[in-house]
């Protein structure tokens, strides 16, 4: 693209922080192609774990912060301005975003990830802004998905190499987690699923030993209410049967995919954590955030179909996500599952980046 651009993405943490992972992610990404980054995020505590060591190249403005808003937008107008989202950007820095000259200036609105038809027809289509300081202008609809008709997904150029150079065992040991050889790792990452009393009585009956790595916050809790209802207690170091549970501090985003590396079969959720459990290439069971008119359920049978989910997967999900009064099936095979996972990842693989779309949209080649 020739000249190095300044790109402005405004995020907004609605829940748990995902937006801000996707957001903090492409952040890095330009920076790391040699772009310059300014992410406005209305609560940015969360890096301080997410990402504790910072990134070269971006700049973290507190929206929150009046004087920083003003000290930002005084310093310079961007060459893009990413609006995550759904989110409304500062209207000062769309007011001098709007009055700016230059043909390279493009205002995106980043959306959410859907492997629903309609993502196919509305990626890249324009948006005429009518009112408001940015009156005039034209935004672009980006949208992440699964197919080659959509902006792909964020991946970084070195992802795979550096995948394979991990060494589970190391990591494990790293992290304090008391792992022995044959023991199934299950990395859970949830909100408050409905079978998870059950997934947990599965894995405790089940003649293999599993260890499941708990994520801090709602998933612990959840964890901890399940097994505080019922009247067996907890044994030491937790768990019961063949199941022994540990219960992990906050992750980076750098250790969270470690995590995901390291697991036999990983239970994720929302947006962010989907695409990293997909680059993993290993089983994974997908929590969708859920809506209260149930298009959730529109929009997982819409990626359960992409996946091409075996039967057993299909039905895991749904259980899994409350659709239904289903019992939780056994998990697995995961043999086929982890063949399903790979298949998947094969295909993504063959497209371009988010990143790299975006910047061809953006350059006007596309």
């Amino acid at each position: 693209m020739g000249t190095r651009m300044q790109w402005d993405i405004f995020c907004k943490v609605i829940d748990n922080h995902g937006d801000l992972g996707v957001c903090w992610r492409l952040a890095c990404q330009l920076a790391a192609a040699g772009e310059r980054a300014r992410l406005w995020v209305d609560d940015p505590t969360a890096l301080n774990w997410m990402a504790p060591a910072g990134c070269d190249g971006v700049q973290v403005i507190d929206w929150s912060d009046a004087e920083a808003v003003r000290r930002a937008v005084a310093d310079s107008v961007p060459d893009v301005l990413v609006e995550a989202f759904g989110c409304d950007p500062e209207p000062e820095l769309i007011a001098r975003f709007a009055q700016a000259p230059g043909p390279a200036q493009a205002w995106i609105n980043l959306e959410y990830l859907s492997a629903e038809p309609y993502v196919e027809k509305l990626h890249r289509l324009p948006s005429p802004v009518f009112k408001g300081p940015g009156a005039g202008q034209t935004k672009r609809f980006f949208y992440p998905g699964f197919t080659p008709a959509t902006g792909g997904l964020l991946r970084e150029p070195d992802l795979m190499t550096r995948q394979a150079r991990f060494d589970r065992a190391r990591w494990l040991q790293a992290q304090q987690i008391p792992w022995q050889e044959g023991e199934r790792l299950v990395s859970l990452f949830c909100y408050e699923p409905p079978a998870l009393a059950a997934l947990l009585a599965r894995l405790a009956a089940d003649p293999v030993p599993t260890r499941l790595l708990v994520t801090a916050g709602r998933a612990a809790h959840a964890v901890q209410a399940c097994l505080a209802t019922t009247d067996t207690p907890d044994r030491p170091p937790g768990g019961r049967g063949s199941l022994s549970i540990s219960y992990l501090p906050y992750l980076s985003q750098a250790d969270f995919d470690h995590l995901l590396w390291a697991c036999d079969l990983n239970f994720v959720r929302g947006e962010d954590s989907l695409v990293r459990a997909l680059w993993a290439g290993a089983p994974l069971v997908w929590q969708i955030y859920p809506q209260d008119d149930d298009a959730h359920h529109v929009k997982l049978n819409a990626w359960l179909d992409w996946l091409g989910a075996p039967p057993q997967l299909r039905l895991f999900h749904h259980a899994w996500n409350g659709f239904g009064d289903a019992p939780l099936p056994a998990p697995g095979p995961l043999d086929a599952w982890r063949d399903t996972a790979r298949a998947a990842r094969g295909r993504l693989l063959a497209q371009d980046d988010l990143l790299a779309q975006l910047r061809q949209l953006v350059a006007g080649k596309s």
